[in-house]
């Protein structure tokens, strides 16, 4: 009667038709590791508990993503059923299994549930069977029915990057939140912390934000956030505390060596990730990036300007250290390049989809008139920071120094999903300047 009842509620439901989009027009800026950020779905209000219908318009949209922009063509059938039969990894008794046309579901090697299946690249089809089957097996498993959606979505797709490249990946709502405050920035106060036993211990404090303004310090310990003891607090807590909507305050209790208890109010501002550090090296100026969020070449061209500054005349070149830099924004990288490569290409993207094949060429002066560049890389050089390396080798802009880099030369599109979560999904691979593929390869030092 239970089943009857969810079934005929399925029949009266309005449905939202699947439609695909091309791919331009769901596209928005290039952004992390080398992307492309689709449009946020609609649907993008936390479920409370699991609904079929709002699983299946996510499987069917994530299905028809594969199928249109991962770098090789792949089966979205083939993605389906290892996403299903990953469902055991949260109940192991779930068996998931082909036979001829139809997809068998079976309980502790006992037959549940069988079903036609739909044409191997039939992407609604395979997502409605996907959230079908989930819901089929969750009347019979007491670790699935209770199980947060969350964690459901994270089996399936679990499962089925296992038939996709290793830089390919899903975040959860939760991940997700978190990647795109390291791109794009976040509400904040503008520093860095840990716990520790006597509170929340600040390790930086960011330039030009609230908490500077306000005079924190290195070293100053939090304990108390708007009256309340950060005791007990994990980092979870304490980072969504001093979190929060742009224009709004936060108080602060302090303590601080060989000084008074202070209290402080800020008001939290937009903070980006800072990605980019200057010092002064003699006569040189040593500049450190991090990673390549969307701040990173503006902040760049801040510190050129800073060392110009100090040095003056003095100034007889510059060190740009890319070791151990992770990557970041293909548009970052490309600007980042461009700050010091006058003419010719910088990078082109070349995969399976018509819109992956892009070329990127250097249109704007050198800020540090073509003053001596050293570039130091080494094998945590990887993705962007590989583009601009090979764009300042390249171009004879600059010499390395160091070691090979990663050789990590694919690119990743983000895809927003309709549970605020994202695919990061590798649908093509970049080539140098001079036009090797830097993929297992990576760029050699001179």
């Amino acid at each position: 009667l239970q089943r009857l009842q969810k079934f005929l509620g399925l029949i009266r439901r309005h449905r939202t038709p699947f439609r695909i989009q091309g791919l331009l027009r769901r596209a928005g800026p290039f952004c992390l590791a080398f992307l492309m950020v689709a449009c946020a779905s609609q649907d993008s209000t936390p479920p409370v508990g699991y609904d079929e219908a709002r699983a299946e318009y996510l499987f069917s949209v994530s299905y028809q993503d594969f199928s249109d922009i991962y770098i090789e063509e792949v089966s979205v059938a083939d993605l389906a059923v290892a996403g299903m039969r990953n469902l055991a990894s949260i109940d192991p008794a779930i068996g998931v299994d082909t036979q001829g046309d139809r997809l068998r579901v079976s309980i502790d090697g006992h037959s549940m549930a069988s079903y036609p299946m739909p044409a191997p690249d039939d992407a609604q089809g395979w997502g409605a069977l996907t959230a079908a089957v989930i819901s089929a097996v969750r009347f019979h498993s007491a670790d699935l029915d209770t199980a947060d959606p969350e964690r459901l979505y994270d089996a399936v797709f679990d499962g089925l990057l296992t038939k996709l490249d290793t830089f390919s990946r899903y975040a959860g709502r939760d991940a997700a939140r978190e990647n795109r405050a390291s791109r794009d920035g976040f509400g904040g106060i503008g520093v860095t912390i840990r716990l520790i036993e006597e509170g929340v211990l600040v390790l930086s404090v960011m330039e030009n934000t609230p908490a500077e303004a306000a005079g924190l310090l290195r070293d100053d310990v939090i304990v108390a956030i708007d009256g309340e003891s950060v005791e007990g607090l994990s980092q979870r807590d304490v980072v969504n505390r001093l979190r929060g909507r742009d224009g709004s305050q936060v108080s602060l209790s302090i303590e601080r060596a060989q000084a008074a208890p202070i209290s402080v109010a800020l008001v939290r501002s937009h903070i980006v990730p800072q990605t980019v550090a200057y010092h002064r090296e003699g006569n040189l100026a040593y500049i450190r990036l991090t990673g390549f969020n969307k701040s990173t070449a503006e902040s760049l061209r801040h510190k050129i300007s800073e060392a110009q500054k100090e040095i003056g005349s003095d100034l007889h070149g510059y060190i740009l250290d890319l070791r151990g830099n992770p990557g970041g924004l293909l548009e970052q990288a490309i600007e980042v390049s461009d700050i010091f490569v006058t003419s010719g290409r910088i990078v082109s993207t070349h995969g399976r989809h018509r819109d992956s094949h892009q070329y990127f060429r250097a249109k704007n002066d050198d800020l540090t008139n073509n003053a001596p560049l050293v570039v130091l890389v080494d094998g945590g050089s990887a993705s962007a920071s590989e583009i601009v390396a090979a764009a300042l080798q390249d171009s004879g802009r600059a010499v390395l120094v160091g070691s090979a880099s990663f050789g990590k030369g694919t690119v990743q599109t983000v895809l927003q999903l309709p549970n605020d979560g994202e695919f990061i999904l590798t649908w093509a691979r970049f080539h140098a300047p001079s036009g090797y593929a830097l993929h297992h390869r990576g760029v050699l030092p001179d």
